[in-house]
């Protein structure tokens, strides 16, 4: 059984911090935005709604993450992470679209707008969204900076300080022309922004969920580095995915001659750190095999094994595993 790494206390606690912050700026935003007409703050509101849902999920997540593997969930607890960053993407396109719409609505028909009260929250917004996103970036740097979850709440937090900022040049800009129809055209511009943040992250999150091969591994490359390491003789039935965000898992079946398990753990080890140093992938699943193999319905069966089996379709088959490596 493993365990593979368990967050921090400071990370709890800058969620924690940054939750309770987010939802009084939610509250001044949407309080401000209804008196002072500003479809701006009020997209504001709606998407820090969002961050504080994300900050909700990433605390629950991690708390699940620090949670030990046991015989029911082998792997621990790793995607909660990852199914709260595919979450938080999939709110923040619901929220853009929303904005979006209003946004369009108003700029057929602009409302007058008190842009002093809307620069003065948002400068407020400005100054705490910053602080927080300096928090996650800092703590998630400190975990060398893969975990998905902690990164998916760094954007929506560095969005945040972007469009609040974009709305303080906006209502100088008004106050100076009097062109109301800005306010919605940077409510538009948030609404993009929000939707750009939020595809990296839904893209990675689903390739991990849906098992993919991890983003900068190529499973051409690991072949290569294993088919040349002495004594492999071929290397197939390769599977690379990601337990977590900062945890992948390999499993491929590899052929060598027929020769005793004390020699073959010595081109073990050779794999095992070929994958370790090279691809940075710990945990692993070797089968050594010592004939050639054909596949049927997914399963690699050995040449003689398949006409067996094709001979007599109710016996059951398998491999001889020479090694295997967790």
């Amino acid at each position: 059984m493993h365990t593979h790494g368990s967050p921090t206390g400071k990370t709890q606690a800058v969620l924690q911090v940054s939750l309770a912050a987010t939802l009084i700026y939610v509250a001044v935003c949407f309080f401000v935005g209804l008196h002072a007409h500003s479809l701006s703050l009020l997209s504001e509101a709606g998407h820090n709604i969002s961050d504080a849902a994300a900050l909700l999920l990433s605390f629950v997540a991690v708390w699940l993450n620090a949670r030990p593997a046991n015989d029911a969930k082998t792997f621990g607890y790793q995607r909660a992470g990852v199914l709260a960053a595919f979450f938080n993407a999939l709110a923040l396109v619901a929220v853009s679209t929303w904005i979006a719409i209003e946004a369009l609505g108003r700029l057929g028909h602009p409302e007058a707008v008190a842009s002093t009260p809307m620069m003065l929250v948002a400068a407020a917004g400005v100054l705490m969204n910053g602080l927080i996103a300096t928090m996650l970036w800092r703590v998630g740097r400190s975990g060398g900076g893969s975990d998905v979850n902690l990164r998916s709440v760094f954007i929506h937090m560095l969005g945040d300080t972007l469009s609040t900022a974009a709305v303080i040049v906006g209502g100088l800009v008004i106050r100076l022309t009097h062109l109301n129809w800005i306010d919605p055209a940077l409510s538009l511009a948030i609404a993009a922004l929000i939707l750009w943040s939020s595809i990296s992250i839904a893209r990675e999150t689903l390739n991990i969920l849906l098992e993919g091969t991890p983003e900068g591994i190529a499973l051409p490359a690991i072949r290569a580095a294993l088919t040349g390491i002495e004594g492999v003789e071929d290397v197939h039935d390769l599977h690379v995915w990601s337990l977590g965000s900062q945890t992948h898992a390999l499993a491929t079946h590899i052929r060598i001659a027929d020769i005793p398990p004390s020699e073959s753990n010595i081109i073990l080890d050779r794999v095992k750190s070929a994958l370790r140093d090279r691809f940075q992938i710990l945990h692993t699943t070797i089968q050594f095999e010592n004939c050639d193999c054909v596949t049927e319905h997914g399963c690699v069966m050995a040449q003689e094994e398949a006409l067996a089996h094709a001979a007599h379709p109710g016996h059951h088959h398998g491999h001889d595993h020479h090694g295997h490596a967790h």
